[in-house]
């Protein structure tokens, strides 16, 4: 019971404290860097209740300093790699991961190649701003928490990122007074975190109310929202979109991109991105495509193919089927199937060994050691539910795929190709 209550002690210390620059340099110091290195791996509730200070810094402090490096290893390497100080945890959740903060700058460059300016209106931790300061002669980073902007600007130079000036300030006031040309980039955050679905109105700063006055003196407008947006709506709130991207890493989406352009009348493209560790895949549609292409369906046949999770939050369900020639098994199952087998396929392909069915008897004779890798899509049983009427355990080379096709519920052997 004491310990439970010392630690909700510790995260109270953690939210409420300001880290001042006397603190930032004691972190930034050698012997804590590497006491940092050294206990990357340890329990840090065990190191906030048997220490108050360590090496001159709270222990709050170095708790939180360990788990922003532990979370940094994966999402943003090349902070895990240098003196950094780290926020509280809800700024470092918040930010871009250095693949997607990548992704932004190689798409601001191909569509403005000439522009040497941004802005971004919404700093954060600093990750796009830092990427971004990579292609761009000039980024303006703009934080109305002069806690996180102190930390930020010594990361920055900590990076060597000296071509970022630091604004504190919010994204209105600084507007107010701005008058040179740049593209300008903004990720505003929910104001609630409890609503399910919202809108760029829902959020701080309120695009929708700002986007008049950038449009005033910049043509471009780059905006990031979550995944859980809807699409159509972000396009009906936003003037003049001209590109969407929708970005998963490892097929998990990360989030949305709304590029747009003053007075683009036209017809938004919109490109579902997939970034792997070993390659990256992309498919492009409109709307007015998707709604005009036929659709064919077929139970299934020698290939079953599952786009990637970008292709589906876009909308692209019969679009990806005409343009790699596929029928749809069911409108609400999001899976092809072909004949012959499309090698370029942007997502995953299984060879179908047989049909089977759902039980352990009959299941043991295509997956000898009872393990699969099971897969409900428009199926009555979850995951779970579909392995206990096996008797499959997760894991092996193979999988067990159930959905439902026009006339009948499936389950399907299958070899996966890719």
């Amino acid at each position: 019971m004491y310990e439970a209550v010392a630690y909700l002690y510790f995260l109270f210390l953690r939210e409420a404290s300001v880290m001042d620059q006397q603190t930032i340099d004691r972190i930034l110091s050698p012997e804590v860097q590497q006491y940092l290195r050294d206990h990357e791996n340890g329990d840090v509730k065990a190191l906030v209740l048997k220490h108050k200070m360590i090496l001159g810094v709270p222990a709050a402090v170095i708790a939180d300093q360990i788990s922003g490096r532990k979370k940094a290893k994966e999402k943003i390497p090349s902070f895990y790699e240098s003196p950094i100080v780290y926020p509280p945890g809800i700024n470092l959740e918040q930010s871009s991961s250095e693949r997607t903060a990548t992704f932004k700058a190689k798409v601001l460059m191909r569509a403005l190649p000439s522009c040497k300016r941004l802005i971004d209106l919404t700093g954060g931790f600093g990750v796009d701003s830092y990427f971004l300061s990579k292609v761009f002669k000039s980024i303006q980073y703009v934080e109305p928490n002069q806690g996180l902007l102190e930390i930020v600007k010594r990361n920055h130079h900590s990076l060597g990122a000296l071509n970022i000036t630091h604004h504190n300030s919010t994204a209105e006031n600084f507007l107010a007074e701005e008058d040179e040309a740049s593209i300008i980039y903004i990720d505003p955050s929910r104001r609630s975190e409890t609503k399910k679905v919202f809108a760029f109105a829902d959020c701080e700063p309120n695009i929708t109310v700002l986007q008049d006055q950038i449009f005033k003196y910049t043509d471009f407008l780059l905006v990031k929202a979550s995944p859980m947006l809807d699409i159509k709506q972000g396009m009906s709130e936003l003037n003049f979109v001209q590109q969407v991207f929708v970005v998963s890493v490892d097929d998990e989406v990360k989030e949305l991109l709304f590029l747009c352009r003053k007075d683009f009348a036209g017809e938004a493209m919109i490109n579902a991105i997939n970034m792997a560790k070993d390659a990256s895949e992309s498919f492009s549609f409109n709307f007015s495509n998707e709604a005009s292409a036929p659709s064919e369906f077929s139970d299934p046949k020698n290939y079953i193919y599952e786009p990637f999770s970008s292709i589906l939050k876009a909308g692209a369900f019969k679009s990806v089927a005409r343009e790699y020639r596929l029928e749809k098994i069911q409108v609400n199952t999001h899976l092809y199937t072909s004949t012959d087998l499309v090698h370029d396929f942007p997502g995953r392909i299984f060879k179908v060994m047989s049909e089977v069915k759902p039980d352990k008897k009959h299941v043991t004779k295509f997956f000898p050691d009872l393990k699969a890798n099971a897969v409900t899509r428009n199926y009555p049983l979850s995951v779970d539910e579909l392995r206990k009427k096996t008797g499959l355990k997760d894991g092996g080379e193979n999988y067990l795929l159930a959905f439902s096709g026009q006339t009948k519920k499936f389950v399907v052997a299958v070899e996966r190709m890719k």
